[in-house]
């Protein structure tokens, strides 16, 4: 057989060991199913030739805005910037954020010419302040690509994509660090097990995963990047989720129980990346990643949104040293009759990312408030979210995050209705620590996605099947709210109610808690928003119940 036809950027000793070639083949399909099909399948991964013919294909469909720069541009503009200048002596734009160019299997001249293309998309691109991903994608393009021209109209398109509905790779700390977020709450939701060994591991969780994209753009061999990036070209932003994801399984998977291998998890997990084929195979990979049943895209975008709006909000958008998420609890100032430091910590980290900086605000305590559910809602309106906290006399402790504000209650008339959305958990501490979330986020099964109203012209739900018009500027469409979702019935989406005589989580044969209106009796049993077992005993009595807000540590007024 033939040797491949290299460029003369790429090393040939390493590629031909890197991605054995098995020849030509052709493609013939046009439609998106079968290409994704074919992507997951890998039909291109060892014909080098065809790779580098599909990504020319798709790169060229890509919907760009009117003037994008191409080959010939990067011709005109090269020598120009460059100058004189050797490319390995060339510096790297400051928006790759100090990210080194992986160099696969280029050969010297290559990895210049990877810098000689980031610093001419700078050029072009002067509104791209943050994208560390960027020299792995070049340094990709560039093994599949004729000349550096092409490689870097390739790379424009992708970064000049402008279909809202089709997000490739983030251009600003704001996108990446909601990213970065987003994540972690999929990994809080999905990857169970791997977040409570972060938890333990690190003090700060979220510094790891803001990790997850030099995972795949930097730290993984060439022949998983090239087969993930195929599959990226063709169904967009969410398969890097999947993929990041997957590696945090496997992860948790070999190192469970074993000491790490350096006092930093970060520094372990990219060392696990790296040799990521002592492991698992690209095929094996992927298939972890696609065998985790996402939510829709819709829904992510949703999710990304509100913690855009929430970095937004504490007037986070470009890099600044992170707070440690372990020390929104303060022991110093955290004082609470129902649970520990370590038990609110443990607690703080189930909750979205985006109020995991926030720190706990003492809202109501039946010590110091008295027993009564007037008093409650009154202490707690005006919040959202809420963490609500029960002790039974017999020490029994269970709660609830409640994603809602409870004067949403108001809107039934008097009358018990439902309300809130799926990022609604039950939970209990003692005797044993157990967490149940939303039915739906396990089993995507029992509901169909529907599309989703863009985020400025959603309202709010105020109860199920009902909507209150807002205005546009003040708040997202709910992420995980009930009316996205075609369920069978109700009983999945009873998420939270209140009324005079009785406060209840959870609905649909059963109930995860109820509560009486003197706050003195309780009962608990499964339910179909939560699926889940009894939180305490079946009937209890209530020895304290407490209400906790988010308190944003750059706001002086917490609120009423």
């Amino acid at each position: 057989m033939d040797s491949p036809g290299y460029n003369c950027f790429v090393d040939r000793a390493k590629m031909d060991r890197a991605i054995r070639d098995a020849g030509p083949r052709e493609l013939s399909c046009t439609e998106l199913p079968e290409l994704k099909q074919l992507a997951r399948q890998g039909y291109w991964a060892h014909s080098h030739a065809l790779r580098g013919q599909v990504y020319q294909r798709l790169i060229r469909d890509i919907p760009c805005r009117a003037v994008t720069p191409d080959a010939s541009v990067y011709s005109d503009i090269v020598g120009k910037i460059v100058g004189k200048h050797s490319g390995s002596s060339l510096p790297l734009p400051e928006f790759v954020d100090s990210s080194q160019v992986p160099s696969y299997c280029l050969n010297p001249r290559g990895e210049g010419a990877v810098r000689k293309i980031l610093l001419c998309v700078a050029h072009q691109f002067p509104d791209i302040s943050f994208c560390p991903a960027l020299p792995a994608v070049v340094a990709l393009l560039l093994h599949y690509s004729l000349d550096e021209a092409e490689c870097f109209e390739k790379t424009c398109r992708i970064l000049a994509c402008n279909d809202p509905s089709k997000r490739l790779i983030d251009q600003s700390f704001l996108a990446f660090e909601s990213s970065c977020m987003t994540f972690g709450d999929l990994v809080n939701k999905y990857c169970q097990a791997a977040h409570k060994l972060m938890v333990a591991v690190s003090e700060d969780v979220l510094q790891v995963y803001s990790d997850w994209q030099r995972w795949l753009f930097g730290e993984l061999p060439l022949s998983y990047f090239a087969r993930v990036f195929d599959v990226f070209l063709v169904e967009g932003y969410k398969v890097l989720y999947r993929v990041a994801l997957a590696i945090l399984k496997f992860f948790h998977k070999v190192r469970a129980g074993q000491p790490l291998e350096s006092d930093n998890v970060k520094q372990d997990i990219r060392l696990f990346v790296k040799d990521i084929a002592k492991t698992v195979s690209p095929e094996k990979l992927l298939e972890k990643a696609f065998a985790i049943r996402l939510f829709s895209r819709k829904e992510i975008q949703l999710l990304q949104l509100a913690n855009e709006k929430a970095l937004k909000h504490r007037g986070i958008t470009v890099k600044q040293k992170r707070q440690f998420v372990h020390l929104a609890v303060h022991a110093e100032n955290f004082h609470s009759e129902i649970v520990s430091v370590k038990e609110m910590r443990d607690i703080w980290s189930w909750v979205p990312e985006r109020f995991a900086l926030c720190q706990p605000l003492l809202l109501f305590s039946s010590l110091q408030h008295g027993y009564s559910l007037t008093r409650f809602y009154f202490q707690c309106e005006g919040h959202e979210p809420t963490l609500l906290l029960i002790k039974t006399t017999q020490k029994e402790v269970c709660g609830a995050y409640l994603s809602t504000d409870w004067s949403e209650r108001n809107k039934f008339g008097g009358k018990l209705g439902f309300f809130g959305t799926g990022e609604c958990f039950v939970f209990r501490l003692q005797p044993e620590v157990q967490r149940y979330e939303w039915v739906v986020i396990k089993h995507p099964e029992l509901t169909k996605a529907t599309p989703v109203a863009p985020p400025e012209a959603t309202a709010a739900p105020s109860q199920l099947g009902h909507a209150v018009p807002l205005d546009p500027t003040d708040r997202l469409s709910p992420f995980l709210a009930a009316r996205h979702f075609n369920l069978p019935s109700k009983t999945e989406s009873m998420f939270m109610a209140g009324g005079s005589d009785c406060l209840v989580i959870g609905g649909g044969g059963g109930q995860a808690l109820y509560i009486d209106g003197d706050l003195n009796r309780g009962r608990t049993g499964h339910c179909d928003t939560f699926n889940n077992q009894p939180l305490c005993s079946e009937n209890f009595l209530i020895a304290a119940v407490e209400a906790w807000g988010f308190q944003d540590p750059n706001t002086q007024n917490p609120g009423p």
